[in-house]
């Protein structure tokens, strides 16, 4: 194999991977004023599927989430509930249709998830681990 063909198969390479593969990495989070220090992937994962609507204390707990088609919201629910956007869909629609959920209110960005987490105890959310700042704790490392 010729020496320049390498680095170009890396470069193709590097270009064919999913945003999010090449993003930064992501945090669950809630307001700073939440009781939760951390929690479990299956903890998470069962707030924003509607399998649970409280958090380990038994305070309420609502997910916010980024908008469907985003990249974050694509890994955050791979990774943390191995769900893809297709059998998310399938889910939610299933969910809807026999009356047992809705899915969590969506907001443009992480900055807005922040800002709404922040103000409101009982919210989860997940943002990139660059946008976290004092009014909100991480409880989840999401890689």
């Amino acid at each position: 194999m010729p020496r320049h063909t390498l680095p170009s198969l890396l470069l193709a390479l590097a270009c064919c991977q999913p945003a999010w593969a090449l993003s930064g990495e992501m945090v669950v989070i809630v307001s700073a004023r939440n009781a939760t220090d951390a929690l479990r992937a299956d903890q998470v994962a069962d707030i924003f599927l509607g399998q649970s609507g409280r958090f380990p204390d038994g305070a309420q707990a609502s997910a916010v989430d980024q908008p469907i088609g985003a990249a974050q919201r694509d890994a955050f629910y791979l990774k943390v509930a191995a769900k893809s956007p297709a059998l998310l869909k399938a889910y939610w629609t299933k969910m809807i249709f026999t009356g047992r959920g809705q899915p969590p209110r969506e907001v443009p960005d992480s900055a807005a998830v922040r800002r709404l987490v922040a103000d409101n105890p009982g919210l989860i959310g997940y943002i990139d681990r660059d946008a976290l700042d004092a009014s909100v704790k991480p409880v989840l490392v999401v890689r």
